[in-house]
């Protein structure tokens, strides 16, 4: 599964992430894959993509960023993917969309 995570915070707390971040890493549970990343201009928003089997390792990784930023989870699919569900060429989702 892969999860589009949203990250939004306060521009004033961007010192304290990187700061953390550079000291700590991105402190990702094993299982969970970073894949990439992109940060708003304003630096008030982060956007990651990441790729994991079992959806409560999102959670554990948010557990250690929960205090300075706030998260919106996104579980994702390919256009591909999703041109198959919407013309009813897939039933449904797998492990492997």
């Amino acid at each position: 599964m892969r999860f589009m995570i949203v990250e939004t915070y306060d521009r004033s707390k961007a010192p304290a992430i990187y700061e953390r971040f550079e000291k700590k890493g991105r402190m990702i549970p094993d299982g969970l894959r970073f894949i990439d990343s992109w940060v708003s201009a304003d630096l008030g928003r982060c956007f990651q993509l990441m790729e994991c089997g079992n959806p409560r390792l999102v959670d554990e990784w948010i557990s250690q960023w929960s205090d300075i930023v706030d998260f919106e989870v996104i579980r994702v699919v390919s256009s591909e993917v999703a041109s198959e569900l919407a013309l009813n060429k897939r039933e449904s989702l797998d492990d492997n969309a």
